[in-house]
């Protein structure tokens, strides 16, 4: 079991958390903590600095409407009894979630969850970078030690998609699709990219360990997207809600949790398939620097694409990636 002390700011946010819309006097929280009024006062400015929203009047502090903040307490919270199942690290910054969580998979159980609010070298699939700017985003990979064989790996990053759009159409004004494989579209645009590693057990041949990351543009960053995927990238709310990245990263971990571990993930191809808009699409199947054409038939149970070429020849991906041929 994963066990981890709250430093003296964690501390503050929890208790700005309990009380949520209510007042909490500096004297009170010094007192509860054993701290000066000035050491609190200090702590609510760095959690200022990390996205809270604090009003502070003479009455104390609390949480203001428009909190914006990626917090552990607020994500268990969230995820009610789940909490007890699945173990949290939060942090403000880390360079990839994947590579941290990968780093430590032989010593850390099953259902144990990373959440970022930055990454410094966030990745993609095919090595591309991820753009994981802070405040605007949620950058989250879990540990998993699935009963599967190598060859349906697949099936981590498919219910990871469903999980996603389930998620984000819970917790914000939003509807959400698929485009094979692991990429979820809000409004015609990315607003969320998936990335499953994992250590094969060569005796076996199945899984000894899946670390499947996963990323969400909440919000816009200030500025917009980069030039060079603006057209591309877009986000999930177009305006400051309160709490909506803690919220998306429950919500996201208890139907990710619901479809991976209860056994669902026999049955939620159907689901995946529902949400897909590239059936029927003229699509480019790409593979290293080649791209061959081909038309986008059908997804089957096994979350496998199936395509025909123009040689009639057809065939079904199980890996890979595709583009959508323009009209």
């Amino acid at each position: 079991m994963y066990i981890k002390t709250m430093n003296t700011k964690q501390q503050i946010a929890a208790l700005l958390e309990q009380h949520e819309t209510e007042y909490i006097s500096g004297s009170a929280i010094a007192d509860a903590l054993g701290l000066t009024r000035a050491a609190v006062w200090k702590c609510v400015k760095q959690l200022e600095a990390e996205g809270y929203d604090i009003e502070s009047t003479k009455k104390g502090y609390r949480l203001g409407d428009n909190n914006n903040a990626l917090s552990e307490g607020l994500v268990k919270k969230h995820l009610g009894a789940l909490a007890d199942r699945i173990s949290l690290e939060v942090l403000p910054s880390v360079d990839s979630t994947n590579n941290y969580l990968k780093l430590k998979a032989s010593q850390t159980p099953s259902w144990h969850a990373v959440i970022a609010s930055e990454q410094t070298a966030g990745r993609g699939r095919m090595g591309r970078s991820f753009e994981s700017p802070a405040g605007t985003g949620v950058y989250l990979s879990v540990l998993l030690r699935p009963d599967l064989p190598a060859q349906q790996a697949v099936r981590l990053t498919t219910a990871a998609a469903v999980a996603a759009c389930l998620a984000i159409e819970e917790c914000a004004d939003a509807s959400a699709s698929i485009k094979w494989v692991n990429d979820v579209y809000v409004n015609g645009k990315k607003a969320c990219g998936i990335l499953t590693e994992a250590s094969i057990d060569l005796e076996s041949g199945g899984l000894d360990w899946a670390v499947m990351g996963i990323g969400f543009n909440v919000y816009e960053p200030e500025g917009g997207f980069p030039e060079e995927i603006r057209n591309i990238a877009g986000a999930i709310a177009e305006k400051p809600c309160r709490d909506l990245r803690s919220r998306i990263a429950a919500s996201f971990l208890k139907h990710y949790y619901d479809i991976a571990e209860t056994g669902r993930l026999e049955s939620f191809a159907e689901e995946y398939k529902r949400r897909s808009f590239i059936i029927g699409k003229r699509v480019n199947v790409l593979r290293g620097s080649a791209s061959r054409p081909a038309l986008a038939l059908d997804i089957d149970e096994e979350c496998r694409l199936r395509v025909e070429y123009e040689d009639g020849t057809k065939e079904a991906l199980s890996s890979g990636e595709v583009s959508i041929r323009p009209v």
